[in-house]
């Protein structure tokens, strides 16, 4: 592509991928998302590179996987790590700003503590934390300018912690109409930039990047009454995980299951928790439609580039679970992602495994600007159509913790999922015969021959990226030839297989 695109990116928190229509999900209200499926590209085996929110978005501002940007956890729950990207750190916001682009971000940054937005050269208000911050001045102001009442909820959802204190708020019942909610003060602020943007593309020819995070649907689900009762919870279909025992799985999940207080909720208000879920969603969807309505309104919809996707996924009481954690499972490893390029056909769909971090290589090379600096990602733009591509056929995905370290690298394939949990029990599915991920078939014999190929996969992955976890698979699993000195003393050429180092 020789003339640079303009480039809306709309972005989710903690976005289940089944509750979108264009995924297959009849009993949903998603209009906007599905329209923009229709007219771009699905990618059906789209994945974060981690399940957490600050390492997933580093990852896509720099197209770096998080072991090698190192912003490795949620600065509210950070157990040690850094909390803020270096000065020198390559940023797609740079490169845009360098090519002459406007670049907006309106919502959730929260990559690193000190470091704002602004540093990596956005326009738009800073808005911090990981959840909608409510108390902000340029929300009030919002509120106050059009009338609205102050900021209210009611009809709290929580459980009990082991320790006998009150579980995470889970969802609420936002008391006020949609105009005040966060969800719609962001999509107005979008459309307020986008159409500054829109000017100054029209006077000056200057592209735009404007990126849209909305904080939800990231528990706790608090929607107005139109959204809290849109879903009979009677009516709702329990995920069929629901069923986990944690038999033959690491004990963390059963931990995390009574920190999510999931034993201490009656199933009735688990449908209801599902059903304001879905709720939310469809409030977001509301407000990206306004955002895309805004966009043709303006005349930029046949010049501009639309991504959708989300950081990572949620559990929703899937595998006995909320939020997301040290457990690997699809529900929050595999997101939704739909790009729509200008002159590309509608309705493609792919399934090809594609990464969050591959968005930092597309947009550049949507802007004509070389990717290269992005080495962790790989543009998908040969993607959006129906040719063949010469692709990956399976996907690397690693966690370092939230709420105490816990490092995790998963492999999948097209069939299997393979998790190597160093302090505890591996894990292996068969994702043909159990979807759902209830059967750990790791230590089964008839599993072996499968399991030492995804392990020598693995390993081969990341010894080649320099993800040093590899360096504990060496000595602990059958990963195959061993080319270096595992003990890295460069004394005993018999402590490897395949000669010296």
């Amino acid at each position: 592509m020789t003339e640079p695109t303009n480039i809306l990116f709309l972005m989710t928190d903690q976005h289940r991928v089944d509750t979108i229509g264009a995924y297959g999900n009849p009993d949903t209200a998603t209009p906007a998302l599905d329209a923009l499926a229709a007219r771009g590209t699905r990618f059906d085996r789209w994945y974060t590179p981690t399940a957490i929110c600050t390492p997933a978005r580093a990852s896509l501002l720099t197209g770096q996987a998080p072991f090698r940007h190192k912003l490795l956890a949620n600065h509210e729950r950070n157990v040690g790590y850094i909390e803020d990207l270096p000065d020198a750190q390559f940023g797609f916001s740079h490169a845009l700003r360098a090519k002459g682009y406007n670049c907006g971000l309106i919502g959730k940054w929260h990559i690193g503590h000190e470091r704002t937005a602004a540093d990596f050269g956005f326009d738009g208000p800073h808005l911090p934390g990981w959840h909608n911050p409510v108390d902000h001045e340029d929300y009030r102001d919002h509120l106050e300018r059009n009338g609205l009442a102050p900021w209210r909820i009611d009809d709290r959802i929580r459980g009990t912690l082991p320790n006998g204190g009150p579980g995470n708020l889970l969802a609420a019942r936002f008391c006020g109409p949609v105009e005040a909610t966060f969800e719609y003060y962001l999509a107005t602020r979008t459309i307020e930039l986008l159409e500054r943007y829109a000017e100054d593309l029209r006077h000056g020819g200057t592209p735009f990047f404007l990126q849209l995070n909305f904080f939800g649907p990231h528990l706790p689900y608090i929607v107005p009454d139109e959204y809290f009762d849109m879903f009979d919870p009677e009516l709702i279909e329990l995920p069929k995980s629901i069923a986990e025992t944690f038999h033959g799985k690491p004990p963390v999940q059963r931990n995390y299951s009574a920190h999510w207080t999931f034993d201490t909720i009656p199933i009735e208000v688990t449908r209801k928790l599902i059903a304001v879920y879905r709720g939310y969603v469809a409030l977001i969807d509301a407000q990206i439609g306004r955002v895309l309505n805004a966009l043709e309104r303006l005349g930029l919809t046949g010049e501009t580039a639309v991504f959708f996707t989300s950081d990572h996924g949620e559990f929703t009481g899937a595998h006995r679970l909320h939020d997301k954690g040290p457990a690997m499972y699809e529900d929050i490893y595999r997101t939704a992602g739909i790009v729509h390029i200008p002159g590309r056909p509608g309705g493609v769909v792919r399934q090809e495994f594609v990464s969050l971090l591959d968005c930092t290589a597309t947009i550049l090379e949507l802007a004509g600007i070389d990717p290269t600096p992005a080495v962790d990602s790989r543009s998908l733009v040969p993607l959006t159509s129906d040719d063949p591509v010469e692709w990956d056929d399976d996907i690397v995905c690693e966690f370092h913790g939230h709420h105490f370290p816990y490092p995790q690298r998963m492999l999948r394939t097209e069939r299997y999922k393979l998790v190597v949990n160093p302090d505890s029990t591996n894990e292996l599915y068969d994702l043909r015969t159990d979807p759902d991920e209830l059967l750990n078939v790791y230590d089964h014999p008839e599993q072996a021959a499968v399991r030492t190929r995804m392990m020598n996969r693995l390993y081969a992955v990341l010894r080649d990226r320099g993800d040093n976890f590899f360096h504990w698979m060496t000595s602990m699993y059958d990963v195959g030839d061993v080319a270096y000195d595992p003990t890295m003393s460069g004394m005993d050429e018999a402590t490897y297989r395949g000669g010296p180092a």
